[in-house]
């Protein structure tokens, strides 16, 4: 296991590199995002074994996620509390080389596409989903969260819906958008989670993007997501109600259901993983595996999971089964979480708001 301290600063995201084994960013905020500015951290992990900070760029606002180009490996782009999208370069200065300035509020995740690899996306709690080109200012595609059959019926409130953890109640009383991200297998399929327990299903290719709008986490917000690198139908989500689920598109036949209800077996996920005591804030599939996922917790752990859906039996309850490690070394929220995909397969990185970065490997128990 290794360790790097971001002093002073919260981690909220953490990715490695897809050019470099040794590369790490991560993205903090000062103050846990409430207040006060942000970091950008790129690290390297040494052959002795140590983590080293190469650069940092400081920025006035909060960083709540950040991506690596997948055209020049010297490029992050990273999201700001002050609704901005900011891309660094590794080797030019302390400022950002290129501004992306069109959301209205917080901008919580941003994501690279993997395949069409000139463009990436960006969700706000302002509600929309952006999609850009690296070497364009203005977005190519605009997405509301709330263009779907459940149009909000309150006005959005701004206090997130997971202070209240009301299952079922105030469904729209947020369009917070906490996360967007594009298929690797398909550059134009785009996912979403929001506040409004919502996981929504976009095309940005069609005339009307939005192709699935589906209650995903018993009416308490859906907090992230990822899909699955292996098999192009499968994604996960976590929520506050402190579960992970496991979704396959093919099996979902009501992509608009006419109520918020899951009573019905067409918006029921194919696997459930139960095993968290507070909300499971992130989710990521592993490159090397199609059943193993990594997910970053509030109740302070990241666990491994094994996605045991029976294809005979699907809709199958994981419940604590499901959880084959659970790493206990963060002393606050842990926020986020990435797999390398150097190396001996099952290396994974987290940080959180322990202002702690963790390089552990996920085969071993601590």
């Amino acid at each position: 296991m290794l360790k790097f301290r971001t002093s002073g600063y919260s981690g909220f995201s953490v990715k490695y590199s897809s050019f470099f084994d040794n590369k790490i960013a991560v993205a903090t905020s000062a103050n846990y995002g409430l207040a006060g500015n942000g970091r950008l951290y790129i690290l390297s992990i040494n052959p002795n074994g140590q983590i080293t900070q190469d650069i940092y760029f400081d920025t006035q606002d909060g960083l709540f996620d950040l991506s690596w180009s997948e055209i020049n490996e010297n490029h992050v782009a990273a999201s700001s509390g002050d609704g901005t999208i900011k891309l660094f370069d590794l080797h030019v200065g302390t400022y950002p080389v290129a501004v992306w300035n069109e959301h209205h509020k917080e901008v919580f995740s941003i994501n690279w596409n993997l395949t069409d690899k000139s463009s990436f996306v960006s969700s706000s709690w302002d509600g929309t989903i952006k999609v850009w080109s690296a070497n364009r200012k203005q977005s190519l595609v605009n997405l509301s969260s709330s263009s779907s059959t459940f149009a909000p019926t309150t006005k959005p409130s701004s206090v997130p819906l997971s202070k209240s953890q009301k299952p079922g109640s105030n469904l729209t009383n947020t369009q917070c958008v906490y996360q967007a991200k594009v298929s690797p297998h398909a550059p134009n399929l785009i996912a979403s989670v929001n506040a409004s327990s919502r996981l929504q299903l976009w095309d940005v290719r069609s005339a009307r993007p939005l192709q699935m709008d589906i209650l995903c986490h018993n009416g308490l917000e859906a907090l992230g997501l990822d899909w699955n690198k292996y098999r192009s139908t499968v994604l996960a989500t976590s929520g506050v109600d402190k579960t992970i689920r496991v979704w396959d598109l093919r099996m979902i036949t009501n992509k608009f259901p006419a109520s918020h209800s899951l009573n019905g077996s067409n918006s029921a996920p194919q696997n459930e993983m139960v095993g968290n005591q507070l909300p499971v804030r992130n989710v990521t599939w592993s490159p090397h595996s199609s059943n193993k996922l990594l997910s970053c917790g509030y109740d302070m752990t990241a666990r491994i999971w094994d996605d045991v859906t029976d294809k005979r039996a699907p809709r199958t309850i994981n419940n604590s089964t499901g959880c084959i490690n659970s790493f206990n070394n963060h002393k606050e929220f842990v926020i986020g979480g990435d797999w390398s995909l150097w190396g001996e397969p099952g290396w994974v990185v987290t940080t959180g708001w322990d202002e702690m970065v963790y390089v552990w490997n996920s085969n071993r128990r601590y």
